[in-house]
C-alpha cells in the first residue's frame, strides 16, 4: 500500500527517487525499497516523508489520499513571491532552485521548468514568514 502512494505521488509531482531522497533525507537504497515494497517505513516515517514531499501530514496513512498541497499549513509558493521576500531577482530563484542548493525547493525539467517552493520549509530555513491574508499569498 504504502509503495503504490508512494509511487503515485511521485508520479503526480514528477519526482524520481534520487530527488525524493534527497528531499526526504532518506538513502536512495531506502527509498529504492520503500518504492519496490521490499520495506515499509514507521508511521512516523510516513509522516515526515509525506511533509519533506510538500503533501499532507497523513497522506500515506489515508486509503485513497489526492496528492496536492495541505492547503492548512503547506503550500506552493511562486517564485516570484521568494524572489521579492529575499530581495533577489526570479532567475537568482529559479537559478538556485534548478542546481539543487535550496533546501525548501526544487525545479523538474520535462519540456520546460517547473518549480515547487514549500511555504512550511522555507519559513523554517529562512526565519521569512510568507504573507498570506485570507488564504492568498500577497507577494
Amino acid at each position: 500500500m504504502f509503495a503504490d502512494l508512494l509511487k503515485k505521488a511521485m508520479f503526480e509531482l514528477n519526482l524520481n527517487q534520487v530527488k525524493v531522497s534527497e528531499l526526504t533525507g532518506c538513502s536512495r537504497a531506502a527509498i529504492s525499497q520503500y518504492v519496490s515494497g521490499k520495506n515499509e517505513p514507521s508511521q512516523q516515517k510516513k509522516m515526515e516523508i509525506a511533509v519533506a514531499l510538500g503533501l499532507p501530514e497523513d497522506y500515506f496513512l489515508q486509503l485513497d489520499p489526492e496528492p496536492k498541497i495541505a492547503a492548512d499549513n503547506v503550500f506552493n509558493v511562486p517564485v516570484k513571491v521568494i524572489a521579492k521576500l529575499m530581495k533577489k531577482s526570479d532567475e537568482w530563484v529559479r537559478q538556485g532552485l534548478r542546481d539543487g542548493v535550496f533546501p525548501w525547493g526544487y525545479a523538474v525539467k520535462l519540456t520546460k521548468w517547473s518549480y515547487f517552493i514549500s511555504s512550511q520549509k522555507f519559513t523554517e530555513y529562512t526565519g521569512i514568514q510568507i504573507p498570506v491574508k485570507g488564504g492568498v499569498i500577497n507577494g
